[in-house]
């Protein structure tokens, strides 16, 4: 039996690992799919604490996970069908090997939610993001499109602007669906453009990278290209939590739901931690912050409620 699982590599799931491990609980974690997280997808991390000069996202993850290997983290490469969390010690099933363990710590992070249009993910890093926070800075004097139509476009096409020489939001329908604050602090802003009933179709490269986006005019039919030298996706997130289904409690958008100020989730000793209950920050550093708080809670759960002692009750 583990005593504690971490289920995801990203910032927070390896701070959570970092801090367990340095406690001794000789934590074990599932790596995914994409060991690292959304990181190991971005170029140059800027805004990371400790780095003057930047650091590549794939550099620092592989920093992040040698560092919770040092202080005694093992790791399991695979995919977590499910868990059963009806009673403890809880059950974590990855492929057709089920592991059971003491605590639980799920950091399996949020993805983007893309236009799933051709030239898009290749160009993910490279001119297309899906963070103005994260990657606004380098588009200085640039000419931007934001995609969406909602709250977080509006936020997103606003920030933009400290930056970009100018913004364009590409909508597909001729009308937002932000809220009216969002959308009257959008159109009074002299750098944000409109481009409204516009279908996007395909995001256009060149050899030096982005180009602009192909557009469907709804009203004509007819196709246009937006030049632009970066496209930013705001169309929402997906947290990565369809494996919880039936066993914790989550919001209406499917982000798991923490006591506030904690991690603590609905079921005493399973911790969430990063991008998978954070629906507004959604930065490395919040996640790997959050990911401390996990393991901090993690260790008092465990202190306070033994083995023996749950398993006696059982």
């Amino acid at each position: 039996m583990e005593k504690v699982t971490v289920i995801g590599t990203g910032p927070a799931g390896l701070t959570a690992a970092i801090y367990l491990a340095r406690s001794n609980m000789k934590p074990l974690v599932i790596e995914g799919l994409e060991p690292g997280g959304q990181l190991t997808t971005t170029t140059e991390v800027e805004n990371f604490p400790g780095f003057p000069e930047g650091i590549m996202g794939p550099e620092l993850m592989n920093n992040m996970r040698k560092q919770a290997e040092r202080f005694g983290t093992t790791f399991k490469a695979g995919w977590v069908k499910k868990v059963d969390l009806s009673r403890r010690p809880f059950k974590v099933f990855v492929g057709d090997e089920e592991i059971e363990t003491e605590a639980l710590v799920i950091s399996t992070g949020a993805k983007a939610r893309l236009l799933g249009i051709p030239g898009e993910k290749e160009s993910i890093g490279m001119g297309v993001s899906a963070c103005a926070t994260c990657d606004g800075f380098f588009f200085r004097d640039k000419k931007l499109l934001v995609v969406g139509g909602g709250d977080s476009a509006m936020e997103e096409a606003t920030f933009l602007t400290r930056f970009a020489s100018e913004v364009t939001v590409v909508h597909r329908r001729d009308e937002l669906r932000a809220s009216k604050i969002m959308q009257e602090r959008a159109r009074q802003n002299e750098k944000i453009k409109w481009a409204l009933n516009r279908i996007p179709v395909e995001v256009v490269r060149n050899e030096m990278g982005v180009k602009g986006l192909k557009v469907k005019n709804n009203e004509t039919g007819q196709e246009e290209i937006l030049e632009a030298d970066g496209i930013f996706i705001a169309i929402g997130h997906k947290p990565n939590t369809d494996f919880l289904e039936g066993q914790l409690k989550l919001d209406g958008l499917g982000y798991v739901e923490v006591e506030p100020g904690t991690t603590k989730t609905s079921v005493p000793g399973v911790f969430a931690c990063g991008d998978v209950q954070d629906p507004v920050y959604r930065q490395a550093i919040t996640a790997a912050g959050s990911g401390c708080m996990a393991a901090l809670d993690c260790e008092r759960f465990l202190e306070g409620n033994a083995a023996d002692d749950w398993s006696k009750s059982l």
